[in-house]
């Protein structure tokens, strides 16, 4: 059990990123200083949402020079830091080279965060930033599983650099974190892993968001005829936000939590946009059969394969989200509050149009 010493940075790797630009405005708003670790902290268009957010609060924010490929980068922004929040790693589906887009950036960026926290006497606690997909991003874990739900015993079996590569990556990353973990006693790991993401942004660059990019697809026409029978968990970035918030101040957290607010599907997502945009917008409002999906799915996105389809179109997803409810005190968003102000997100910044 470690207490945090909230006088003391906080490190944020990745900090203008999705889900780390919201925990960055948690930590301000606590009246905390960040230590935003950046790729280009003269990158203005990043960095300046970030500023306006800071300039609002008690909190202060210092941005450092960083890469996840380059050993010894994150030195000076851990000086002094207690806490670490590794947040930084590429969530993409549309992909060339799965190993350098997506591999090396979460499994090398990892050993060169948690191998930098080993040289460093400051650090008590780091939280990681992994995934539902790292538990099980196909249906055939959840289906061998108690209940036939995920729950935080669960790995991702059937990934790999050709099948769904992402959940790969995560996988590869998170082992990695906790084999790290185990060689040393001087900081705990405690791991984050939320399902899909939805919500609005703060970073002022979120239409490269992959969460943000599929939420766009209800909306643009390109899912018009329908979606696929699929199950799916929704989780609200503010609620991911304060899961980390949390797993990394209270001190009794450890081990793994699944960050979900909702087993849905596609079809229930669309159903609550319909229902509030469906007059403006070409929202879908009916399943796509099986076979047209086989069709037209690698069309659409070259990580909806035939093989993805097989397994995970008419399958449920369920997941059990009972112990960050129990250990983190997470209280979650309804769907349809999420799903809202999502959508009114990618209207008011012009990401959609009518």
């Amino acid at each position: 059990m470690k207490t945090i010493d909230k006088t003391k940075p906080i490190l944020v790797t990745g900090a203008t990123g999705y889900i780390a630009s919201w925990l960055v405005k948690k930590l301000l708003d606590e009246g905390l200083t960040v230590h935003a670790a950046v790729r280009n902290p003269n990158n203005d268009t990043k960095t300046k949402p970030l500023n306006k957010l800071a300039a609002n609060t008690k909190g202060k924010i210092k941005y450092f020079k960083t890469n996840l490929l380059v050993k010894g980068s994150y030195n000076e922004a851990m000086k002094g830091c207690e806490l670490i929040f590794h947040t930084a790693s590429p969530f993409k589906t549309k992909i060339k080279d799965p190993q350098k887009e997506l591999i090396d950036p979460a499994l090398l960026g990892t050993i060169n965060v948690l191998g930098e926290a080993n040289k460093h006497d400051s650090v008590k606690r780091i939280v990681l930033t992994s995934s539902c997909s790292a538990i099980g991003h196909d249906a055939s874990a959840r289906l061998k599983s108690k209940n036939q739900e995920l729950t935080e015993e669960n790995w991702e079996e059937t990934a790999s650099l050709s099948y769904q590569p992402y959940a790969y990556s995560k996988m590869l990353a998170e082992k990695e974190a906790w084999e790290i973990f185990k060689s040393q006693n001087k900081w705990d790991l405690v791991v984050i892993n939320p399902c899909l993401v939805m919500g609005p942004a703060l970073n002022g660059v979120a239409n490269t968001s992959t969460s943000i990019s599929i939420l766009k697809m209800f909306g643009d026409g390109t899912l018009k005829n329908g979606v696929p029978n699929s199950g799916t968990g929704v989780v609200d970035i503010r609620d991911v936000a304060q899961a980390h918030y949390n797993a990394g101040f209270i001190p009794s957290a450890s081990g793994r939590y699944i960050v979900a607010g909702t087993n849905t599907s596609f079809l229930e997502m669309s159903q609550i946009l319909y229902k509030k945009f469906g007059d403006s917008y070409k929202i879908p409002t009916k399943i796509l059969p099986k076979w047209l999906i086989m069709i037209i799915g690698p069309l659409i996105d070259n990580q909806i394969s035939r093989k993805w389809v097989r397994n995970n179109v008419n399958v449920d997803w369920k997941a059990n989200n009972s112990k960050s409810i129990r250990e983190l005190n997470m209280k979650y968003r309804p769907l349809e509050e999420t799903m809202i102000d999502a959508f009114q997100y990618l209207i008011d910044s012009k990401i959609i149009g009518n």
